[in-house]
């Protein structure tokens, strides 16, 4: 099973389902049906397993597409715009204009705890 890493304990992992922004993977490509384990800075000292969870649906998007609720839903409270800076923040900008793919997925096992979820 594969990990779907997470730099931060976004509140949405607290939700039955959230969705997640992803750049296609050169090697295998997230797919719809897949399940995948859900990890906290998986390259660090700090790994953390958070639980199983299955992605239930994957829709190519673009980052200029995407609505202020999906940004705000996404976890960026003050919606696309900051949603875009930190994009180009993490990514450089040649990046940013190629497509995304927005994966809604459903927790499967859970191990996250409320009290371990980072406010924004």
């Amino acid at each position: 099973m594969r990990g779907l890493n997470f730099s931060r304990k976004w509140p949405k992992l607290s939700q039955p389902s959230f969705t997640t922004f992803r750049f296609p993977r050169k090697d295998k490509d997230w797919e719809f049906g897949e399940r995948v384990r859900i990890v906290y800075k998986a390259r660090t000292k700090k790994k953390e397993i958070l639980g199983e969870a299955i992605i239930v649906n994957k829709e190519k998007r673009y980052l200029t597409g995407i609505t202020n609720e999906e940004a705000i839903e996404d976890g960026f409270p003050e919606g696309k715009g900051q949603m875009q800076r930190w994009f180009m923040f993490v990514y450089d900008t040649v990046q940013i204009e190629k497509p995304l793919h927005k994966l809604t997925l459903k927790w499967v096992k859970e191990i996250l705890k409320e009290e371990n979820i980072e406010k924004v």
